[in-house]
């Protein structure tokens, strides 16, 4: 069953002529047409990580791209945390199915400053920012109700006042080196596109086979 399952992509294309010398301004366009697309999440994208030689995934939420790096946010003792910390090259990947595209993305990744973290941490919905505090990231639980018991008791703390972020929680930063345009294509002949960073504000690009 599993084998007979198969799309043949043929939405798009991806020709070197119409590419820009920055890869942000491609990836830009691309959300954009993933979000007016109405593509499920277009913001998710999974962020490895890897300690030892052992990887880990997960799906994290892109919040902003500034001046080239890529920024989400999450709490500092959470396990991804505790791996970067360790080692700071991770990988990103961007999958917009109804769009028939993926972004690869590898770089190294650094915490914002306290100033934009708090910013962010502002905007959030107010359950969103009694969830930061509430969650231990990572620790085990004894049940759904501690998690909620806790929800609730902060929920009281924080009645009718503004709820400051917490200390360890805020943003990180990915400043990518590479960046990969994937398009499917008919017959599995992809194209793929690999931009490579050469300089600060300088990029070339090459094809790759599918």
């Amino acid at each position: 069953m599993l084998r007979e399952i198969r799309n043949n992509y043929q939405k798009h294309k991806l020709e070197e002529v119409h590419l820009p010398d920055d890869p942000i301004g491609l990836f830009n366009l691309w959300l954009n047409e993933a979000i007016q697309g109405q593509v499920n999440e277009p913001t998710a994208m999974v962020l490895a990580t890897s300690v030892h030689d052992i990887p880990d995934t997960r799906v994290v939420l892109l919040k902003e791209i500034d001046n080239g790096n890529f920024l989400f946010y999450t709490n500092y003792n959470s396990a991804k945390a505790r791996q970067m910390a360790t080692n700071s090259q991770v990988a990103l990947n961007f999958f917009w199915s109804e769009l028939e595209r993926q972004v690869r993305v590898k770089g190294a990744i650094t915490k914002v400053n306290a100033n934009l973290s708090n910013e962010y941490f502002n905007t959030r919905p107010r359950e969103s920012q009694l969830g930061a505090w509430a969650s231990a990231q990572s620790e085990t639980l004894t049940g759904r109700e501690e998690l909620e018991q806790k929800y609730k008791q902060l929920e009281k703390q924080y009645e009718g006042i503004v709820i400051p972020k917490p200390a360890f929680w805020g943003g990180y930063q990915v400043t990518p080196y590479e960046i990969e345009f994937w398009q499917g294509r008919p017959g599995r002949l992809h194209d793929r596109i690999r931009y490579y960073r050469i300089a600060q504000h300088d990029w070339e690009f090459k094809r790759l086979s599918p």
